[in-house]
């Protein structure tokens, strides 16, 4: 099948796209698919959960992305001691005027870190999710807005439980993507040991501290808020066939009633997955989703969304799996690459 070459606002916004992808290269090394993973979340209004171990800059990720597209950006450590309003807000007693004054919390930004989410309590964990799923926040009895965009990344540390609150199922699927990073290759791990051994030392006022990669970037971003409008636009404007969104329909049924999973995917997960394609599509330089796409995708919208049975566990199967012998039913593996999955 043959397509027209994309569109001039297509390729401007590929354009605006790679050179944010090689800023955020000057200061994080490897990493790319996080990088598109977070690009297709602001791209499409969605919202990340980063799940890796500490120490793979995930912190450093975020605030290079908010220096490279001119957003605001706030981090929150979550402890089990947190409270909704250190995250949404709360009125405060001016003690001049004796009347209450709202003031707002840090979730009042465009991109939020919410680091190690599974540490607070589920009153906190529903704070935050209500208010990614709302766009706003009440305190004092009135409506805030949250600002435009906005977009949540969580991160939890799949290692440490002792002292955490597993996020539930209906929480899991308000985060459009759940990605799991990996540890940086041999070559790469050198370059970030080489990169932080020639960073120097900062003053600070009559003393001095060593440089971090925070230090690395300056707040000079690509583009301006129009351009990520426009590209925010741009992907809405990506081409979906009847055929993909069939295929779409047909694995979120396919994982309702497998044998293997106690739980499939919700209406929800169809509809990220079709965003988040156009997405990427648009930052493969695209017009228009492939199959490539939802294979490339499948993983990081779907797996958080399902859960096997405890018979399927105890056979050794995983979620993985599972999902990879449902895409094969659909066309998109060779089933011999599944032969680990039974009926």
């Amino acid at each position: 099948m043959s397509h027209d070459p994309p569109t001039s606002s297509v390729t401007r916004t590929a354009e605006y796209i790679s050179q944010v992808r090689a800023r955020i290269g000057t200061v994080v090394v490897g990493q790319d698919i996080v990088v598109e993973r977070l690009l297709i979340a602001l791209l499409s209004s969605g919202h990340l959960l980063l799940q890796g171990v500490p120490g793979l800059a995930k912190t450093l990720l975020v605030s290079v992305l908010s220096k490279s597209i001119s957003l605001d950006f706030s981090r929150v450590q979550f402890t089990i001691d947190l409270l909704p309003s250190d995250i949404l807000g709360s009125e405060i007693l001016d003690q001049r005027s004796q009347e209450f004054k709202v003031q707002k919390g840090p979730i009042f930004t465009n991109l939020m870190l919410a680091d190690e989410i599974n540490r607070a309590a589920p009153k906190v964990q529903s704070a935050l999710l209500e208010a990614m799923q709302e766009r706003k926040v009440t305190l004092g009895g009135e409506n805030f807005s949250l600002p435009a965009p906005f977009l949540v990344i969580a991160t939890q540390n799949p290692v440490e439980q002792a002292g955490t609150f597993e996020l539930p199922e209906a929480q899991l699927d308000r985060f459009m993507l759940c990605h799991r990073l990996r540890y940086p290759t041999p070559e790469e791990e050198i370059i970030v040991l080489r990169r932080n051994a020639n960073l120097g030392i900062r003053r600070e006022g009559a003393g001095a501290i060593a440089k971090t990669e925070f230090d690395v970037l300056e707040n000079e971003p690509v583009g301006d808020l129009e351009d990520l409008i426009a590209a925010m636009q741009a992907v809405h404007d990506v081409y979906v066939s009847d055929t993909f969104i069939e295929h779409i329909a047909a694995i979120v049924e396919k994982s309702r009633r497998h044998p293997a999973l106690e739980l499939g995917a919700s209406p929800r997960a169809g509809i990220s997955l079709i965003k988040a394609s156009r997405a990427r599509a648009l930052i493969h330089g695209r017009d228009y989703v492939t199959p490539e796409d939802l294979y490339a995708l499948a993983d990081d919208v779907l797996l958080h969304r399902i859960r096997l049975t405890y018979e399927a566990l105890a056979d050794g199967l995983t979620g993985k799996m599972v999902l990879e012998q449902i895409l094969s039913e659909v066309g998109y593996l060779p089933v011999e690459s599944n032969s680990a999955v039974t009926e």
